[in-house]
């Protein structure tokens, strides 16, 4: 695999929801080994970038490549992670379980997980954490605990390129905490990840790269810190009529 192309590139991707668009000529490029952030007002497009790459709405015109090839070519080495909001909890399932769910793209349809399955999955779980509520069901965890869960499960199916949606809605602190420390190991070993985030002050706090939306379309793209600025983000929000409290203008000015 040739390391030197970049991991993601979206180029003037447009995309639709019906006759809506919800993308416009979107353009968009990701190093290998980095944490990129996808960031800007609700309704701007984020989610809708995410799907698009994953091939999960209509892309009307562009293009979308990881490391110089189409997604079809590169489904083993991609894991997605939707947004937890829209999962449904009462499905039985044990923790492990759903961790060692992570491990079913490389194994194929006949295989059932087996013993190097199973240390993966253990190993992921202590990675965020929760080795100790292995055997408990996922229902019965609280929210920063499920979104654990969930990145654990992308962490075992060891990627090359990681998509999540908004990891960090409705977590705690600690839960927060333990979710970018296992995110900064995973780029550390090559691993990209790509990440719809809300939280404009701690963007640059753990975020390498970003791109900025705003309406469908890409504002600022590339290192964090020439995009997350107060005149990127003042034309972001102005145009996306989103609402911005003073501490994020003090926190970007410092």
């Amino acid at each position: 695999m040739n390391h030197t192309l970049p991991a993601v590139e979206a180029l003037t991707v447009t995309a639709t929801y019906g006759p809506v668009t919800a993308l416009d000529h979107a353009s968009m490029t990701v190093d290998p080994g980095v944490i990129h952030a996808i960031v800007g007002p609700n309704g701007s497009g984020k989610s809708t970038l995410l799907k698009a790459l994953m091939g999960q709405v209509t892309v009307t015109e562009g293009t979308v490549v990881f490391r110089g090839r189409p997604l079809a070519k590169m489904r083993q080495d991609i894991a997605y992670m939707p947004q937890v909001a829209g999962v449904d909890w009462n499905f039985p399932a044990r923790v492990t379980d759903v961790v060692l769910m992570g491990t079913y793209g490389r194994l194929g349809w006949l295989r059932r997980p087996g013993v190097k399955e199973k240390t993966i999955a253990r190993d992921s779980l202590a990675a965020v954490g929760l080795t100790d509520l292995a055997q408990r069901h996922i229902s019965a965890l609280s929210g920063g605990q499920k979104q654990r869960v969930f990145v654990a499960r992308l962490l075992a199916a060891q990627p090359t390129i990681a998509l999540m949606d908004e990891p960090f809605a409705g977590v705690d602190v600690h839960s927060e905490r333990i979710i970018r420390d296992a995110l900064t190991t995973l780029t550390a070993s090559g691993t990209t990840v790509l990440l719809v985030h809300h939280d404009l002050t701690s963007v640059s706090k753990f975020c390498h790269t970003a791109t900025l939306l705003s309406r469908g379309h890409v504002v600022a793209s590339g290192p964090v810190g020439d995009v997350v600025t107060v005149d990127n983000i003042t034309h972001a929000y102005a145009l996306g009529q989103g609402a911005l409290t003073g501490g994020v203008y003090e926190e970007l000015a410092l």
